[in-house]
């Protein structure tokens, strides 16, 4: 959840685009929720791209620290993991989660990419859901790869919503819930990244990488909550674009009447489709 602005061969956060759903106790609360569903496909990307035990990671954006405690669990004790967040309240509240759950091979660096001055290489760079907020992801992709060892690896995870869209729109109140959510964020974040992490390797000098897709789909109650627990998050930022929310109706009701609705329905929900690409440098 930070971002670098790209001026020459050098990128700082003086100017930056902020986080949309905020830095608040209760979204913290929301991406921990979030992470613990998306784990699975993270590992799974993580495993195919070659991340094992003993390597040093780097991870960017770290935000609440969810990602960095799931590297931490694959490289093992012999592995390390630097993660990299420049909000503070996000590593402060990572920090203590690490703390409380006994990881001791996580470092937590509240800092902006050029000013990590590590003389040892990192085997790996990952990153999950944060390029989709930078105004210029191909210079960070290149800068980062310089921290990078040869043969080491760089592996994304980012989103994509064509997929989404077009299947709810068999659903009106999921559609419309997630159209507002999706026209919310485009204001200020890529949320079609995921499609365009191909391209984005290949422009910054890496090879092509590989390219994988996941959709959960299904009537799990958790679809339902996310949406809502995400538009509560992104309120403010409906409200300040003039964003039509009043369509929707109450939102103390919206996690019934969307279980209604896909449960009266012949197909099934889905949550946000995730993008994993990752390649190893020359």
């Amino acid at each position: 959840m930070w971002s670098w602005y790209h001026s020459s061969d050098t990128m700082t956060a003086s100017q930056s685009v902020g986080y949309p759903l905020g830095h608040t106790d209760a979204e913290h609360d929301r991406l921990i929720r979030q992470s613990a569903r998306v784990a699975s496909i993270t590992e799974r990307f993580f495993r195919e791209a070659g991340i094992v035990a003993g390597q040093r990671v780097l991870d960017l954006g770290s935000g609440v620290g969810d990602v960095a405690m799931l590297v931490a669990r694959m490289v093992g004790p012999s592995g390390e993991v630097v993660a990299v967040e420049r909000d503070h309240n996000s590593t402060a509240k990572a920090r203590a989660r690490v703390t409380e759950a006994g990881v001791h091979n996580v470092s937590f660096r509240e800092s902006d990419l050029n000013e990590i001055a590590d003389q040892k290489p990192f085997d790996a760079a990952v990153g999950r859901f944060i390029l989709m907020y930078l105004p210029d992801p191909v210079a960070v992709l290149r800068s980062i790869s310089q921290l990078v060892r040869p043969g080491g690896v760089l592996v994304f995870q980012e989103p994509t919503w064509v997929p989404v869209i077009a299947h709810l729109e068999a659903l009106p109140l999921w559609f419309a819930t997630a159209s507002l959510i999706d026209k919310t964020m485009r204001v200020s974040a890529n949320h079609d990244m995921g499609a365009e992490l191909h391209h984005t390797f290949v422009q910054a000098g890496l090879p092509e990488p590989a390219v994988r897709m996941e959709l959960p789909m299904g009537r799990e109650p958790y679809l339902a909550q996310w949406y809502y627990d995400t538009l509560c998050s992104l309120r403010p930022q409906v409200e300040q674009l003039h964003m039509p929310i009043e369509p929707l109706g109450s939102l103390d009701t919206l996690v019934q009447r969307l279980q209604d609705e896909v449960a009266e329905s012949k197909t099934v929900a889905c949550w946000f489709a995730s993008v994993g690409a990752w390649c190893r440098k020359p």
